[in-house]
């Protein structure tokens, strides 16, 4: 017996063992009845056995057609389920990688680096970015908007995600240059908690209260100067004397511009800037791709902290 058997020998004979009938079969193949005759006789010639009967009162399978049957499915269904991978491989090298960010990662070209790498392992992926006001801490995880995001922790609905973090950086006090604290080279946070704080939108849930540093608060409920969405409206607010606001060190120059000033806080943790994506997505190979490029560029610059949540 050969083994050298073609799939489409196989779907030609599930076809007549299914419809037992030739000229159907023929239809449901797209195929001319003389030609799926012939590639029958072929298979049979190939095994060295009968697997139809023939006469007068229709087709029936014998018993070795009736042995094939089961596996020239199993055969023909793993074949179909290998090109549906392969397909979805191919997809996946030529498709769109959606990230989000509601704060530029900046830090010594962070982003750059972390793209470079990925695009020369996915060179036929687009990687689109989208800017998302802090109302959103998911930066757009959270609706699907996005596939991966540059986030702050902590995330609302933390169970949901995985991460790995790109850097823990301290949190600074930012204030109007003329803020009488201003003179100080470090200020404690029990000096300002009577000051009026700029705040994330509501919606921002934990995240707005991380940066209102209200684990540090002994309970005491935090005063809001403003509500703001972005770094524009931040840097306006301070300059209005509005309040003041912490940031994370790395974001200092965003609005350390004319007018405002940062100084080193005690009393608070440091903030941790983090690549988020849903837990469930955590299996899809360009998510899974872009997340490596993150980790292996965080640990070649000697950037700590890079790390997962426990599954």
């Amino acid at each position: 017996m050969t083994s050298d058997v073609h799939g489409r020998e196989l779907r030609y004979f599930v076809a007549v063992a299914e419809e037992l009938h030739f000229t159907r079969a023929a239809e449901r193949l797209y195929v001319s009845q003389p030609a799926l005759s012939k590639q029958i006789r072929a298979l049979e010639r190939q095994l060295g056995t009968e697997l139809f009967r023939r006469d007068r009162h229709g087709v029936a399978l014998t018993g070795a057609g009736e042995a094939l049957l089961p596996h020239a499915r199993k055969v023909l269904a793993a074949w179909k389920g290998g090109a549906a991978a392969v397909e979805a491989a191919r997809a996946a090298e030529r498709s769109t990688l959606t990230v989000g960010m509601s704060t530029s990662p900046g830090r010594g070209g962070l982003l750059p680096a972390i793209r470079s790498r990925f695009t020369a392992a996915h060179p036929g992926v687009t990687v689109r970015l989208r800017q998302l006001s802090w109302d959103d801490p998911t930066a757009g995880l959270a609706g699907g908007g996005t596939e991966v995001a540059f986030v702050w922790l902590p995330l609302p609905d933390e169970e949901r995600y995985a991460w790995t973090v790109v850097a823990e950086e301290p949190r600074l006090l930012a204030l109007p240059e003329t803020h009488p604290l201003a003179a100080r080279a470090e200020i404690d946070f029990a000096d300002v908690l009577d000051e009026p704080f700029l705040a994330l939108p509501e919606s921002a849930g934990v995240l707005r209260d991380h940066w209102l540093a209200v684990d540090a608060r002994a309970g005491r409920a935090p005063r809001i100067g403003a509500e703001i969405a972005g770094a524009e409206e931040t840097y306006e607010a301070l300059v209005a004397g509005l309040g003041v606001c912490l940031v994370a060190a790395g974001n200092a120059p965003l609005v350390s511009l004319g007018g405002v000033t940062t100084r080193p806080l005690r009393g608070v943790g440091p903030s941790r800037y983090a690549l988020a994506w849903r837990r469930e997505d955590g299996g899809r190979p360009l998510v899974r791709a872009y997340a490596d490029a993150c980790r292996a560029t965080v640990g070649s610059a000697g950037r700590g902290g890079a790390r997962t949540p426990p599954r």
